[in-house]
C-alpha cells in the first residue's frame, strides 16, 4: 500500500467521480482507476460501487476513509518535521480565529510577520463550532476561540487571555455613561446579537436562561462590523466580548455577574507535530 494510492482514493472519495478526481490530481483517469483497483486488490475488498459512470462508497470504503486520512496526515507531519529541521525560517501557518479576536490578533500577527517575513500565513475567521470541526480535520495549525465547557482529549488547550462580556451601545445613547449594567437591565433592551452558531450567542442565551430572563432579541447578524452599524443608530444594543469593541462611535459597558468573564484559548491537536513557526507565534501571542 502506497501513500500515492491513499491520496488517489481520498480524492475520489471526496468527488465521487473518477474523472473529476483525476483532473484535480493532474493524472489520467485510467491511472487513477488502476491505482485504486490495485489498492482494492491488496485490501481484498471493494472501496467503491461502480454503477455505469457513477461511483459510490461501499461500507468498507466509508470506514477505510478516516484511516487513510490519518495516514496521509501523519506522513505530512513527518515532512513538516524534516522541512523545519532544514530551515527554521520558512514554512506556512494556517490559523482559525473567532471574529471577536480579529483586532487583537491582527496586532500580534503584524508583529510576527515583521519578525519572520518568509513564513506564509493563512488566517480563517469563523465560529467556534466551525473552527473546531476544521481543526479536527487537520485544516489548522491552531485556533483562537473561547474555551468550551468540554475539553477533548485529542486537543491541547493553552489560556491566552480573559475577556469581559460587555453591552455595546452607541456613544449617543443614554446608557453610554453607565459604569456597568446588570443582566436584568440588558434583558429589557432591544438587542441585535451575533448569529446562531457562534460561541457568543450560546453563552448569552445560557446566561439569560440561568437567571430565567427572556431577552428582547430583535435581530441576529453574523458580522460584527454590521452589528456596530446597527448599534451606532442608538436604537439597538448588542453583547460582545470587550476584545471585539474597536469602533470609536460605540462603548462597551461591563455586564456585572458571576460568569461574565470568558477565557480565550489557543487550541491545537494534542498529538500533531508543532511547527517551529507556530511555537514562535505562540510566544508573541502570549506576551503582554
Amino acid at each position: 500500500m502506497e501513500l500515492r494510492q491513499l491520496k488517489y482514493f481520498l480524492k475520489a472519495r471526496e468527488s465521487l467521480n473518477f474523472t473529476e478526481a483525476a483532473r484535480a490530481l493532474n493524472i489520467s483517469q485510467s491511472t487513477l482507476s488502476q491505482q485504486i483497483k490495485q489498492l482494492e486488490d491488496e485490501l481484498n475488498v471493494p472501496l467503491f460501487n461502480r454503477i455505469g459512470k457513477r461511483i459510490t462508497l461501499t461500507e468498507a470504503g466509508n470506514l477505510f476513509g478516516k484511516y487513510a486520512l490519518q495516514s496521509i496526515n501523519k506522513a505530512n507531519e513527518g515532512l513538516l518535521l524534516l522541512q523545519d529541521l532544514k530551515n527554521l525560517n520558512t514554512g506556512k501557518i494556517v490559523i482559525g480565529v473567532i471574529y471577536s479576536m480579529r483586532i487583537l490578533f491582527a496586532q500580534k500577527l503584524i508583529e510576527f510577520a515583521n519578525q519572520h517575513p518568509n513564513i506564509k500565513i493563512q488566517v480563517v475567521f469563523g465560529t467556534t463550532k466551525d473552527l473546531l470541526e476544521k481543526l479536527n480535520q487537520h485544516q489548522f495549525d491552531f485556533i483562537l476561540t473561547f474555551n468550551e465547557k468540554t475539553n477533548h482529549p485529542q486537543l491541547k488547550y493553552q489560556t491566552l487571555l480573559k475577556s469581559n462580556m460587555v453591552l455595546v451601545t452607541s456613544k449617543k445613547s443614554a446608557l453610554a455613561k453607565k459604569i456597568n449594567i446588570s443582566l436584568n437591565e440588558v434583558a429589557e433592551l432591544p438587542l441585535v446579537l451575533p448569529f446562531d452558531g457562534s460561541s457568543t450567542i450560546q453563552f448569552i442565551e445560557e446566561s439569560f436562561r440561568q437567571k430565567n430572563l427572556t431577552p428582547n432579541i430583535c435581530m441576529e447578524i453574523n458580522d460584527i462590523p454590521t452589528l456596530f452599524e446597527i448599534v451606532k443608530t442608538g436604537h439597538w444594543h448588542t453583547i460582545l466580548s470587550e476584545t471585539s469593541v474597536n469602533d470609536q462611535a460605540v462603548v462597551g459597558i461591563p455586564i456585572v455577574g458571576k460568569n461574565m468573564r470568558r477565557t480565550i484559548m489557543i487550541i491545537s491537536l494534542a498529538e500533531a507535530y508543532e511547527k517551529k513557526a507556530v511555537t514562535k507565534l505562540y510566544k508573541i501571542l502570549t506576551t503582554v
